[in-house]
């Protein structure tokens, strides 16, 4: 087994820049746009992540290269990284880079979703520093917000489609909380700024990689010294992960988030929005068990006064009554809208 992790050096200086880009809900659009204002010369490389559902068949290559001059692939495990080229995570697998080439991988979700942002974000940002330019689109929730912090954190440049024309302002609104960024603009103006800004002579070594960001893009690779080593980032959360049930630790740096000992990672509002839906489907079965409890109870006092049972019949049809109320009762609370649910029922989100 490897030792524990320390601080790494400052990895070497970036041959060209890098940009990486978020989107989610609403994202394609945006990413047309954005995609048809880069020159066909651009002096980077460009790598976008688009949550996908894992079985999917990913068809954003094709629309990519429809939008605009640039040739757009699927990225490839291992693919050196050339400038000039769009790169797209396929579905179900994580984008990353390492030391001047992609790596895709099947390492644990972060905030629901593989692909994931934050993790492309976070890995571009250890190896390119102020080489990078992180680039959040439309999207729900708040992937990509603790990326953007490590980017500006490491002396990179952030730009934001402006929230107010993001057919979902979810992402964009939570990138701007997490950091100042560098530009705020409309989709088909952020390339305008790529271009500007990747012309720009980077002589700036990257800085070095605390030992904390280099466990969590390790993570992201399933590095097996990374996954075992015992000093985690953060302090005990006192709260469970939705995908494992695995203790979490909270990591307070510039934005929280959570992550549990196999690597699974929750910002806020992605863990909330889980947490959520988790106790919905919770909420559900008990309807469920409710009801089957109470059509039994019916069963078997139809049969006491088919025996001549009155009392028992009674006694099984007060059950019946009681667990169709009860199941009745919850299933109001399942129907309540969403706001109503964060106001009054956070304490039951969090069982």
């Amino acid at each position: 087994m490897k030792p524990p992790l320390t601080t790494q050096r400052a990895p070497p200086l970036p041959g060209s820049p890098l940009v990486v880009v978020g989107a989610s809900a609403g994202g394609v659009e945006a990413l047309r746009e954005l995609v048809g204002g880069l020159p066909k010369d651009l002096p980077a490389a460009v790598l976008v992540v688009l949550h996908i559902a894992p079985s999917a068949r990913s068809a954003l290559p094709d629309i990519l290269r429809r939008a605009g001059e640039l040739p757009v692939q699927h990225a490839g495990d291992g693919d050196e990284i050339k400038q000039g080229r769009v790169y797209v995570a396929p579905p179900n697998q994580h984008l990353v880079v390492r030391d001047g080439r992609l790596v895709l991988g099947t390492g644990p979700r972060e905030n629901g979703h593989r692909p994931a942002v934050d993790p492309l974000f976070r890995s571009a940002a250890r190896w390119y520093g102020p080489a990078v330019t992180g680039v959040i689109l439309s999207g729900t929730l708040d992937d990509g917000a603790s990326g953007v912090a490590v980017v500006a954190a490491r002396g990179g440049r952030v730009i934001v489609q402006d929230p107010e024309e993001a057919l979902y302002d979810g992402m964009p609104r939570a990138a701007i909380r997490a950091v100042t960024p560098d530009a705020i603009a409309s989709a088909a103006k952020v390339g305008r700024f790529l271009d500007e800004w990747t012309r720009e002579p980077t002589d700036e070594r990257p800085p070095p990689v605390h030992r904390d960001l280099q466990l969590e893009t390790d993570v992201a690779e399933l590095d097996e010294s990374a996954l075992s080593d015992p000093n985690r980032p953060g302090t005990p959360a006192g709260l469970s992960c939705p995908d494992c049930n695995g203790a979490m630790f909270e990591i307070a740096d510039d934005v929280l988030r959570f992550r549990c000992r196999v690597g699974h990672a929750w910002s806020p509002e992605s863990l909330f929005a889980k947490q959520l839906e988790d106790a919905e489907g919770s909420l559900w079965i008990a309807v469920r068990i409710l009801e089957e409890k109470a059509a039994l109870h019916r069963r078997l006092g139809d049969n006491a006064r088919d025996r001549g049972q009155e009392v028992a019949s009674h006694r099984q049809q007060e059950k019946a009554d009681e667990a169709a109320d009860t199941a009745s009762a919850i299933r109001r609370l399942v129907t309540l809208p969403l706001e109503t649910h964060e106001s009054e029922g956070v304490a039951l989100t969090q069982q």
